[in-house]
């Protein structure tokens, strides 16, 4: 368990640095051009996979950092530079971190590696959870499975929605009932491996924000996956059917997590260190435009009214940033997120983002406004912090049960 600290090692700077340069002289420059194609960049998500930023090496050195901030760090660094090409970048990572929680190492070993493809031949996935009526209310799910046992195979059918790569992944991570009795605590996860038959693309999505990256229903019609593709399992998934059942008929409270919330909870800081990347940046071109422009006789920053919002902004930032910094450790360090925290660190850090993305367009004025100025991009990206992986209302849900425990 590494030492709480807030101080960056050398290592970590190093990498920093690193990722800063890459969103830098990379994704910056071609992040208008692609928000107006609202395409996948493939051309730089092929670079970064020959840099070695999209690798499943370098999530996994960052996931298993001792100290919790390797991801948080990448993070904040890649939306930094924007967060459309980013998260073309690192939406395969939910999908991965669906396998991680919930597969065996067989599968996690078989199925990661296929995720990411290589510098050659470059490859995504999509974690398919949503669904037209059960977003936040995973309980409502109706994909559903079926064991067919004389061959081993799950039947899946259903659509899925705000699918991130949906339909042009390599692997699909799809979550499905496996029991209607049990509500969310019968949900299962199951690999739709590549070219499998009856997975198509449903409607892609044109959006506000986040537009370099790919969203998309996924329509699952009598798609038949090996019993091998079930996480974890069919052992591990009736043993813990069975629990919930017998909970169930005793009236037990005891709460048992499905598949999606897992993954969820595991990323909920990763999503806010995006978010506090897209608001340093927005306030980076608040603080310099603000210091350069003049108005009547002086730069605009010599106003109070323009320097206690900036001043607000900066604040606002580090307390989004130490947030996500204390439940990326809290995680790491196998701390329970007794308070919530790490729903805390998702909600606040994305509440910043939206007001700080704001703040900056107020503070260029016209200028902000404009699509020659960036942070009219970086306020429609914002939006989507307080609405994906949960809702700030579902966080906010989440939050005041665990406190009033």
């Amino acid at each position: 368990m590494g030492e709480f600290t807030f101080e960056l090692n050398d290592d970590q700077k190093e990498v920093r640095d690193w990722l800063h340069g890459f969103a830098a002289d990379v994704m910056r420059p071609a992040a208008a051009e692609w928000d107006e194609r609202e395409e996948t960049p493939w051309p730089i998500i092929q670079e970064a996979a020959k840099l070695g930023i999209y690798s499943l090496d370098f999530y996994a050195q960052q996931f298993f950092d001792p100290t919790g901030l390797g991801i948080p760090m990448t993070m904040e660094e890649l939306f930094w530079g924007d967060a459309g090409i980013a998260l073309s970048i690192v939406g395969t990572g939910l999908a991965a971190v669906g396998v991680l929680a919930n597969g065996t190492e067989e599968q996690i070993g078989t199925w990661v590696p296929q995720m990411y493809g290589d510098a050659t031949d470059v490859k995504v996935a999509a974690f398919c959870s949503s669904e037209p009526d059960a977003g936040s209310d995973v309980a409502s799910m109706r994909t559903r499975a079926v064991y067919d046992e004389a061959k081993d195979e799950w039947v899946l059918n259903g659509t899925k929605t705000w699918a991130t790569n949906g339909g042009i992944a390599n692997v699909h991570v799809v979550v499905a009932v496996v029991d209607p009795e049990l509500g969310s605590k019968g949900h299962a996860s199951f690999i739709v491996p590549p070219n499998t038959p009856g997975l198509s693309q449903g409607q892609k999505f044109q959006k506000h924000g986040i537009r370099a990256s790919h969203t998309a229903e996924v329509v699952l019609e009598d798609v038949r996956v090996p019993g091998s593709c079930l996480l974890g399992g069919k052992e591990k998934l009736d043993e813990r059917l069975a629990r919930a059942r017998e909970k169930a008929r005793s009236g037990s409270g005891e709460r048992v997590k499905n598949a999606a919330m897992a993954t969820f909870e595991a990323s909920r800081p990763a999503v806010g260190a995006m978010a506090v990347g897209t608001a340093r940046a927005a306030y980076e071109v608040a603080l310099d435009y603000a210091g350069t422009r003049v108005q009547f006789g002086r730069p605009i920053i010599e106003n109070q009214g323009v320097a206690f919002q900036l001043a607000d902004m900066a604040t606002q930032i580090d307390a989004a940033r130490l947030l996500v910094w204390r439940a990326s450790w809290m995680a790491v360090a196998g701390k329970p997120f007794t308070r919530a925290e790490g729903s805390m660190s998702k909600l606040y850090a994305s509440e910043v983002a939206k007001s700080v993305t704001a703040q900056a367009i107020q503070i260029l004025g016209g200028n902000g406004y404009t699509r020659e100025y960036p942070v009219e991009r970086m306020h429609r990206d914002a939006a989507i912090y307080t609405i994906f992986e949960g809702t700030s209302e579902i966080q906010r849900m989440v939050i005041s049960r665990a406190i009033a425990k």
